[in-house]
């Protein structure tokens, strides 16, 4: 038996056969065959065996096109298309001839490695040599360009083939898929169509990504009717496609009706694709039991898998499944798997326990972190409150990475908002100008809360209108910031401006910020207003936050029964939000027993909420009711609800002190109560207001 006709595939144990064939070659001292040496090498190549490939091509000593061409198509297929372009270089140098594998190769490494100069350069050549016409690197040089962006190259490329194939028109219609470009992609599958070219899987599969809205239902019925004309319905990569393009377009039944077709053709994106339908429809309970049946039928989970269904624990009633999973993760051993553990940590953080253990618990234990393993952590310390020790994490964080996002700035500014630490703030804001991200649209918000919350308008304004105004983001920012400092007027003028920018789309936070400037000012008629305009005029439906802004504007002006009116009028029922701020209103109008009757709806919402009991209970103290005081104490008592102090900080020198009533945790709380002490003596010997004035001011 030859040695050039030993089989060397791609079968697991093509390896061996691929050593065997090489040992023989050498004993028998026939590896100066050209064509034998080329067999092995390309034997290597297809088995990913780049060091053995490399060394036997160095060894050979004939060459021909075919070595050559073997080594660049081996590069590229690993990746390596630096590797690729050299061998490239060299074979033109040594002058082997150039033929349309070689560019095949060449330019099916420039589209993965998006290097569109070179694919310039190698296009150029193609030319010169007379390759134009050649339907391979015609099919190539159109896909070159089609992923690298470059659509309208592209085209041309495809205007000038002698002969088109289903190939070069599937890569063109990628390219515009690739862009967004939906009205162009689908005009070209009607010239395919037209023309009467094979439709392909390749050509289906990416049209259905597009179709990703309710507007397009009836469009993804008819590429699925396509899709069953030319028989491709139960081709992986189109019934997947079809099942999310159902699902996005608002229809799970559909989606589920294709998902049940599949069954003797499901592979593990079927399974997946189904599972992120039901997560899109906040269908938690089906995407379990999903998860549990591909398991059944023996499809492994891969990381989206895990991702996707820890995603779904988000909730607090499946909490439970959540800390299930968690365990079935380090189970399987996937317990470092860095997207597993992000999840893992937003799980944790989102599941309304405010704890920071078990995220941080996961944080440390990773062996790997990545910046949204780092990012995750600061806001959730930011959001729980922790702000003090998201100053200390943010940082770690630029010891332990090197280069802080928007998302590390815009939190840490949270956490300095909160503090109200200007000077620390003014440093984040400094080192946000340094890495180029100030003018981020996220960082421009936080600075402008930062800025907002420290009391220093002016500044706020001025990170506004030094930055790009081309975002609703900022625009809602800096409403809300004037809203705050009860300026609602300039809110309310730049409210007016918003509107007049095209390019800047409202939004339902957009109308939480204008209410709250409206009841900030008492402006109850223009609140109204606006609250009804929302769904008519802009098609924004009010959400619970708008009736909770418009409940509060009504208890600021004393109109508790329009604000009462408003809440039994809400299309949803009242969540403990409304309960909340209806409760104010009543104590802001000194209506006991509404307050009452208010209270208790909020102690069956949320009978752990310390603040429903302190305002209820201070109610009835300041209306001599002590019984009734006493009483709510009690309960509160009774079910193990605590107040939560209020916490006051300052800032001396760079350094944040926090303190709250009757603390003596500070390290100097005996000098601060001794010196507390002398001003409360040296406070009750002034006789009058003049003297207490004249001591204040010295003071200060």
């Amino acid at each position: 038996m030859r040695l050039s006709h030993l089989p060397i595939g791609r079968s697991p144990n093509s390896f061996a056969k691929v050593l065997i064939t090489h040992s023989w070659a050498i004993k028998s001292g026939t590896l100066s065959d050209i064509y034998i040496a080329n067999n092995i090498l390309c034997g290597y190549s297809r088995r990913q065996e780049s060091w053995l490939a490399h060394k036997l091509f160095d060894e050979m000593s004939q060459r021909d096109s075919v070595s050559w061409n073997t080594m660049i198509a081996g590069n590229v297929n690993r990746g390596n298309f630096e590797n690729a372009w050299e061998f490239f270089k060299n074979m033109k140098k040594c002058g082997f001839e150039l033929d349309g594998y070689t560019f095949g190769s060449l330019l099916k490494g420039v589209a993965s490695a998006h290097q569109w100069s070179i694919g310039q350069q190698v296009h150029s050549m193609i030319v010169k040599m007379g390759y134009a016409e050649n339907v391979y690197c015609g099919s190539a040089l159109l896909d070159m360009y089609a992923k690298c962006g470059r659509v309208e190259d592209a085209f041309l490329v495809l205007e000038g083939m002698p002969e088109r194939n289903p190939v070069s028109w599937n890569a063109l219609i990628s390219g515009y898929v690739q862009l967004g470009d939906r009205d162009t992609a689908f005009l070209l599958f009607a010239c395919m169509e037209q023309e009467g070219l094979k439709i392909e899987d390749g050509t289906i599969a990416p049209l259905l990504t597009l179709l990703d809205d309710a507007e397009f239902y009836l469009s993804t019925m008819q590429m699925h009717g396509k899709a069953i004309k030319h028989g491709l319905e139960f081709e992986n990569k189109v019934c997947n496609a079809t099942i999310t393009s159902y699902s996005e377009c608002g229809s799970i039944a559909d989606a589920k009706k294709v998902f049940d077709g599949s069954f003797g053709t499901r592979d593990l994106v079927t399974w997946n694709s189904m599972l992120g339908a039901y997560l899109v429809h906040n269908k938690e309970e089906c995407a379990f039991n999903l998860f549990i049946d591909m398991q059944r039928f023996g499809f492994e989970p891969d990381i989206y898998s895990y991702t996707s269904i820890i995603s779904a624990c988000f909730e607090e009633e499946h909490k439970k499944h959540g800390k299930s999973l968690h365990g079935l993760i380090i189970k399987r051993g996937l317990e470092q798997s860095v997207p597993v553990c992000n999840a893992l940590i937003a799980m944790y953080l989102k599941s309304n326990t405010r704890s920071m253990v078990e995220p941080l618990s996961i944080f440390e234990s990773m062996e790997f972190k990545d910046r949204v393993s780092w990012n995750s952590i600061l806001t959730g310390l930011s959001q729980v409150g922790l702000s003090e020790d998201a100053l200390k994490f943010f940082g770690h964080m630029q010891f332990a990475i090197l280069e802080i996002d928007h998302y590390s700035f815009s939190a840490v500014l949270r956490s300095c908002a909160d503090l109200a630490t200007l000077q620390l703030g003014q440093q984040v804001h400094v080192l946000a100008i340094k890495s180029g991200l100030n003018s981020n649209e996220f960082v421009v918000s936080s600075l402008i809360f930062m800025y907002a919350k420290c009391g220093i308008i002016e500044d706020a304004r001025k990170s506004f209108e030094e930055n790009p105004k081309d975002s609703s983001i900022t625009w809602n920012s800096i409403i809300f910031a004037y809203a705050q400092h009860g300026q609602g007027y300039i809110a309310l003028d730049f409210f007016s401006q918003m509107k007049m920018r095209e390019e800047v789309k409202l939004d339902h936070i957009t109308f939480v910020a204008v209410l709250t400037a409206c009841s900030h000012m008492g402006l109850v008629e223009e609140g109204c207003k606006l609250l009804k305009s929302m769904e008519f005029k802009h098609g924004i439906p009010p959400r619970v936050e708008h009736y909770a802004c418009a409940v509060d504007m009504y208890g600021r002006a004393g109109r508790l029964d329009e604000a009462k009116a408003l809440v039994e009028s809400m299309p949803f029922e009242p969540d403990a939000m409304v309960w909340k701020t209806l409760l104010s209103a009543c104590r802001a109008c000194g209506n006991i027993e509404f307050a009452s009757q208010v209270a208790s709806h909020l102690l069956d919402v949320e009978p752990e909420e310390h603040c429903t009991y302190v305002i209820l209970s201070d109610l009835y103290r300041l209306l001599r009711r002590w019984d009734e005081s006493a009483s709510v104490k009690r309960l509160m008592r009774q079910r193990g609800v605590k107040k939560v102090p209020g916490w006051s900080w300052i800032e001396i020198k760079n350094e944040v002190h926090a303190f709250k009533a009757e603390d003596r945790l500070h390290p100097n709380s005996d000098d601060i109560y001794f010196l507390l002490g002398v001003f409360m003596d040296e406070i009750r010997r002034l006789d009058d207001v003049d003297d207490l004035e004249v001591f204040m001011y010295s003071l200060g």
